[in-house]
């Protein structure tokens, strides 16, 4: 199948000057025209797009993920670096979550505290 740079955009959840930025900059490989011209994206181009934005969703920087993306283009030979790629990313990625859950404990922490002065306003005020 294949999907017009709208229908694409709308797939994957990026804008259509993102689709073009990501072209541009070598992320994604120019796709194919059809006979009007017109980029014709196919199913493979928008799992390509999927997997980057999870990349980006991550935090990947762009360097980065260029750098996955010529390295894709050489073939099986890059899969060792490709890998390396993703497993530092990975430690990254990790290291964030657990910043993010510390966070997310003090935001606990926070909300039980504060249920706790109301509850006790409360019931100062029914007593």
């Amino acid at each position: 199948m294949t999907y017009s740079i709208a229908q694409a955009a709308e797939r994957s959840g990026l804008s259509i000057d993102t689709l073009r930025y990501y072209e541009r900059i070598g992320l994604v490989d120019p796709p194919a025209r059809d006979s009007g011209g017109r980029r014709s994206y196919s199913d493979d181009d928008l799992s390509w797009l999927a997997f980057l934005t999870r990349l980006r969703t991550t935090g990947m920087p762009i360097r980065m993920m260029r750098e996955y993306a010529q390295l894709r283009h050489r073939g099986p030979a890059t899969a060792g670096r490709r890998k390396k790629l993703l497993f530092e990313h990975r430690a990254s990625v990790r290291e964030r979550i657990a910043e993010l859950q510390s966070s997310l404990d003090v935001l606990e922490y926070k909300i039980a505290h504060y249920e706790q002065i109301e509850q006790t306003f409360v019931e100062g005020i029914t007593a």
